[in-house]
């Protein structure tokens, strides 16, 4: 048995010693800590292969060590949470910081053995390809549903073959998302390159594709930029026929030459492509070239629709409320179970897109305390409203930083839903479900008069 090192991280001395007689049983060394500073100390000296790491303890919570431990990108082992008070909040957290899994208090030793050997065979074949990428985590959750774990056990095969992957489904199911994990299990290196439809569908196509050599030198194209890492092609049917027909060609020959140059360069990347959920429709209707759809679709996956899996709504969810308020400084509000329940029930036309949008839509417009089910209704209908309705999108607030675009759309959607309630910031506040003390100073903030837009609205 391999002498892998690993700490042991548990306020209860009983289990610190149950847990390491156990893996010492099992070949593997041990060492312990009490606490969180004693667990810092352990982990900065020893440097161990895997942490097993509880999260409630009396100076330092797991949380905040593993988020300490996470900070150049990802812990430098494996780390696997501990907890008998754990929550989907609580785990979805830990995931997002980079563990590797979550065990639940009273431990069952026949689990947690299966989980230890599990993180170090993961370890062990990602240290053959980039141990730097191959265990990066996702920022955002495939789902927990049966159809989910089924489709993650198909990508992880996938992973392992350098083959095309066709990835179909609905658009806003997640597909990117799916690529992108697909990559990282590879160990493949870089980040996954994606095509971009403006440029491959432009003037300048086959030197945003191929890239070219002009009188400074090469100029690298998207295959140049994917090298021996992950190509991925959205909406491959949506292509050009013309540059399908160049796709087709450099994936027949294994390599291109770029546009003014003689050299041929080798076609060494991983290609994963997506497509709508009926890939043979796309054929049939001559969207998608058979030679190439052939070429692609060496291993199809299918990602199913939101609504046939409504099980992944509630820890979708929870994840976008902790996700926002950490990456762009939302207010963090919790949902109700009874909230939950009805973003469970609803059909999901976009997707996780739709509830990722929904749940922003919510943090910023929302007021204080927990998400209700009346608020989740009034959001629902809002998002239902025909487009001709709201007012469009500028293109110019995708210039704007972060925080004045968002200001910009409060703003905007605020004096429409004001012109509709006549001026009236009670029946505002009905409309957008916010506490009308919170809407005044939301109000005052934007500069919105309610009297001045009020009778704007009525003019018109």
């Amino acid at each position: 048995m391999s002498q892998a090192h690993i700490l042991v991280v548990d306020d209860e001395p009983d289990i610190r010693f149950l847990v390491s007689e156990i893996l010492e049983d099992e070949g593997y060394k041990v060492s312990t800590a009490e606490n969180g500073e004693a667990a810092r100390s352990v982990y900065a000296n020893v440097h161990p292969d895997l942490v097993l790491l509880d999260i409630w303890m009396p100076d330092v919570d797991g949380i905040s060590l593993l988020r300490e431990w996470s900070a150049g990108g990802q812990p430098a082992c494996p780390v696997v949470m501990m907890s008998g008070h754990g929550t989907l909040e609580t785990a979805v957290e830990a995931t997002r910081l980079g563990a590797r899994d979550f065990v639940q208090k009273p431990l069952s030793l026949a689990k947690l053995l299966a989980t230890v050997r599990q993180a170090m065979d993961a370890q062990g074949q990602a240290s053959s390809f980039a141990p730097q990428t191959a265990a990066r985590p996702h920022t955002e959750p495939l789902g927990s549903s049966p159809e989910l774990q089924l489709l993650r056990q198909r990508a992880e095969q996938s992973a392992r073959h350098a083959s095309p992957v066709l990835i179909s489904g609905e658009p806003g199911s997640g597909r990117e998302l799916l690529a992108d994990h697909i990559h990282h299990l590879s160990g493949r290196p870089g980040e996954m390159q994606t095509l971009d439809h403006c440029q491959a569908n432009g003037a300048r196509a086959r030197a945003y594709l191929l890239g070219e050599k002009t009188a400074e030198g090469h100029v690298a194209g998207l295959l140049d930029r994917a090298g021996s890492g992950t190509l991925f092609i959205p909406d491959i049917h949506t292509l050009d026929a013309s540059i399908q027909q160049l796709l087709l060609q450099v994936l027949e020959a294994g390599s291109w030459v770029a546009e003014g140059d003689s050299e041929n360069r080798s076609a060494d990347f991983r290609l994963v492509s997506s497509v709508n959920s009926h890939p043979e429709s796309t054929v049939e209707s001559g969207h998608l070239s058979k030679a190439l759809f052939f070429l692609v679709n060496v291993l199809p996956l299918n990602v199913p629709s939101l609504r046939s899996r409504p099980e992944d709504v509630p820890e979708l969810v929870r994840f976008y409320a902790e996700w926002f308020p950490n990456h762009e400084n939302l207010p963090y509000r919790s949902f109700s179970v009874a909230a939950l329940n009805r973003l469970r029930n609803h059909d999901w036309p976009g997707n996780v897109r739709e509830l990722r949008n929904m749940v922003q839509r919510l943090l910023i417009l929302g007021g204080e305390g927990e998400v209700t089910p009346q608020e989740i209704e009034i959001a629902l209908q809002q998002h239902a409203l025909h487009p001709s309705e709201v007012s469009p999108a500028r293109p110019g607030s995708f210039d704007l930083p972060l925080r004045e675009a968002r200001e910009q759309f409060e703003r905007e959607y605020l004096e429409y839903q004001l012109k509709k309630a006549g001026g009236s910031v009670g029946k505002l506040s009905e409309a957008v479900g916010m506490e009308r003390t919170h809407l005044y100073r939301k109000l005052r903030a934007l500069g919105i008069d309610p009297k001045t837009v009020g009778k704007a609205g009525k003019a018109t």
